[in-house]
């Protein structure tokens, strides 16, 4: 596995520990997101992604458990070089203040494999087949 840094252009990613999977995602506006409701927040981050890798942003775990924000459109492909904004939901009954600089989400970076999809006659058979949601148990 290619081992190279991403790069960062503008903006901060943080982390407390250095065996944290995420790397903190800072706001770069103050905003407030009302119950039931959700916003973009700008972030001011210009990153690259290394080659053949992925980056995921995920809720943090506090505001997630304790605030009920959950995160959305989580997807940053290695050649996208724009502003990266953060989706907020707040799944709560109770206003989110987020201040210019607070944590509001992790970035992961994982390695993708990108392969295309080839069209086919049939799919292989296999044990699960076609049972969905639930088959294994509740």
């Amino acid at each position: 596995m290619i081992n190279a840094p991403g790069k960062i252009l503008e903006g901060r990613l943080s982390k407390k520990y250095d065996s944290d999977a995420g790397q903190d995602i800072h706001a770069s506006e103050d905003i407030t997101i009302y119950p039931f409701s959700n916003k973009a927040i700008p972030t001011g981050l210009k990153i690259a992604v290394p080659s053949g890798f992925v980056g995921l942003v995920w809720p943090r775990s506090g505001s997630s458990f304790k605030a009920s924000i959950e995160t959305g459109a989580g997807v940053i492909d290695e050649d996208y070089r724009g502003y990266v904004n953060v989706k907020l939901y707040n799944h709560g009954d109770k206003q989110f203040n987020i201040k210019s600089g607070d944590r509001i989400a992790q970035l992961l970076t994982i390695p993708c494999d990108n392969r295309a999809y080839e069209p086919v006659e049939e799919l292989a058979d296999t044990e699960r087949g076609e049972n969905g949601f639930g088959s294994t148990g509740v």
